[in-house]
């Protein structure tokens, strides 16, 4: 195994996680700077207030976007096995 196939190997993983997690990260960001900017507006400064919509929304996301996550976890794997004969050359 040559250092080009592992660092294509980690360059797939990574973007593997990178596809998986964006949803998830991305509307969490999006309901947290709304609700920031909300608070900004009434001034009120409760913790809780930002940390149950972002983990509401997070969770129906996470839900929601499981079969595609698992599906290209499922191909990126799958492609690791049946290149592992080329691998140990």
């Amino acid at each position: 195994m040559t250092i080009d196939t592992v660092t294509s190997i980690l360059n797939t993983a990574v973007q593997v996680i990178i596809l998986g997690s964006l949803p998830c990260v991305g509307l969490g960001l999006l309901i947290g700077l709304f609700i920031a900017i909300l608070q900004a507006v009434t001034q009120v400064q409760e913790q809780t207030i930002t940390f149950v919509p972002k983990m509401i929304v997070v969770l129906l996301v996470a839900a929601g976007t499981f079969p595609w996550v698992a599906r290209i976890v499922m191909e990126m794997t799958l492609e690791l096995w049946r290149n592992i004969p080329l691998y140990a050359r």
